[in-house]
This record gives C-alpha cells, sequence and structure tokens, in this order.
C-alpha cells in the first residue's frame, strides 16, 4: 500500500455524493482508521438506477483494491439489496476472489448486527416509497431473519436529508406500537440525519436500534480488528458486541 494508516484502511464506495453520513461516519471511527472514499454517482434513487449502478461499484472496487485498502465496504443498501441475498453473497465472493480482500456492504452489516442483537423480528423503515419496500424485507427473510413489516416515508431522493429528525422519531414511535413483539427497529440508509433520535427511540421503544452510520462504523471496526466502543448513537456501537 502507497498509503496506509496505523489502525487500518477501509475503501468505501459512497452510494450518492450527497452530504451528512461520510461526515458523520468519520467523526464515530477511532483514531488511526483510515478512509479512502470512491462515489457510484447515484442521483435519482430508483430500482432500474440501483440495478445499473452495480458496474459503477465494481469499477470502484477494482480501484480500491488497486491503491491497496485492509478491507472494502461497497456501501448504500439498496442497489445490493436489489440483488437479493444470494445474488449480493455472490458477488462479495467473486470480489473477494479477485482482490483477496475482505468485502462487506451495508446489507451484510446489518444482518450481522440485526444477529449480534439476537433481534429475530424487527420493524425497519426507509425513506422510500412503494415497492421497493418488500423487496428490502425480502432481502432480510433470505437471511433467516424476520422483518415484521418494511415502511417506507417516501421522500423526494434528493430531499430525504432536510426532513427532521423530530418527524422521523414520531413517525417511527407510532408505527412501532403496532408491533410489540419487535425486537428492533432498523433504519435504512444514512440520508436522513437522525442520529440524534437513537438513542432517544432505544430508551422508548426499549429496544436496540440499527442505524446505517452505526452499524457501518460497528462493522469497519469489526473487520479491521478493533472494539473501540463509542456512546450516544445505540447500544450496538456502545457495547461494541
Amino acid at each position: 500500500m502507497s498509503f496506509s494508516a496505523w489502525r487500518g484502511t477501509v475503501g468505501i464506495v459512497r452510494p450518492t455524493y450527497r452530504p451528512g453520513g461520510m461526515e458523520e461516519l468519520i467523526k464515530m471511527l477511532p483514531d488511526g482508521v483510515g478512509v479512502i472514499p470512491l462515489f457510484a454517482e447515484i442521483a435519482r434513487g430508483t430500482q432500474d438506477e440501483f440495478k445499473e449502478a452495480i458496474a459503477r461499484y465494481r469499477r470502484k472496487v477494482a480501484k480500491l483494491a488497486e491503491i491497496g485498502v485492509d478491507v472494502i465496504n461497497p456501501s448504500g443498501a439498496p442497489p445490493f439489496m436489489v440483488l437479493g441475498y444470494e445474488g449480493e453473497a455472490a458477488l462479495i465472493r467473486e470480489w473477494e476472489k479477485d482482490y483477496k480482500i475482505p468485502v462487506f456492504t451495508s446489507g451484510t452489516s446489518h444482518v450481522a448486527a440485526l444477529r449480534e442483537l439476537k433481534a429475530q423480528k424487527f420493524v425497519g423503515f426507509s425513506y422510500f416509497g412503494g415497492d421497493i419496500n418488500k423487496i428490502y424485507a425480502q432481502y432480510f427473510r433470505d437471511a433467516g431473519l424476520d422483518p415484521l413489516d418494511m415502511v417506507g416515508l417516501d421522500a423526494p431522493f434528493q430531499k430525504v436529508q432536510e426532513y427532521s429528525s423530530r418527524l422521523i422519531y414520531t413517525w417511527i414511535r407510532q408505527t412501532m406500537r403496532k408491533h410489540p413483539e419487535a425486537q428492533a427497529i432498523y433504519m435504512l440508509g444514512p440520508a436522513w440525519r437522525t442520529l440524534d433520535i437513537v438513542d432517544m427511540l432505544e430508551r422508548d421503544c426499549k429496544v436496540p436500534v440499527v442505524h446505517a452510520v452505526p452499524a457501518q462504523c460497528w462493522d469497519i471496526q469489526r473487520h479491521l480488528g478493533i472494539s473501540q466502543p463509542v456512546q450516544g448513537f445505540g447500544r450496538l456501537l456502545a457495547e461494541m458486541i
């Protein structure tokens, strides 16, 4: 590797140029972890675009392997969930065989986080509308989990980050009242700016929250062999379980 960080370097393929999630992640990561970001340039957030973006992810993963990072994280759950759980797994196996570098996606991080929290039954929340939420739910079913519901906010893709976290809190809290058997809350995607409500939701709903950004920080650490808890963003990261 031409450039390295003393606790390891993660290469991330971000789905969009949207600001917010990347900055939040870097602030969470332990000192000494290097981050090299590339971008898949998703703009519309449609199912067709997610499928088309895989070719761009492929090129970016190859570039990160050429740079010589320690682990590769093609992030953004939707493009890979649209492939299906098995389709995503096959693609990861292909990349790991070709580049001899560990690869993990947002989806694999979220599945791993729910399993670590022993949350078989959960309610999922996304900022997408329509039938694509059924695809997300099926992804988790194929992973052996039980999404009780996967509900979408149906927000304009370019405006998600403008929604108030208090509005999101109210929506999630009201939905969770319909599912007293749920063992976790799952929040797909880093676009909404909702880190400030993660601990609040855990206290008020009395279940852990798997939020995209803390789950990404948790799984980067896990893949780099680091275990440094971070407080304020939910049990998963606070306990580094």
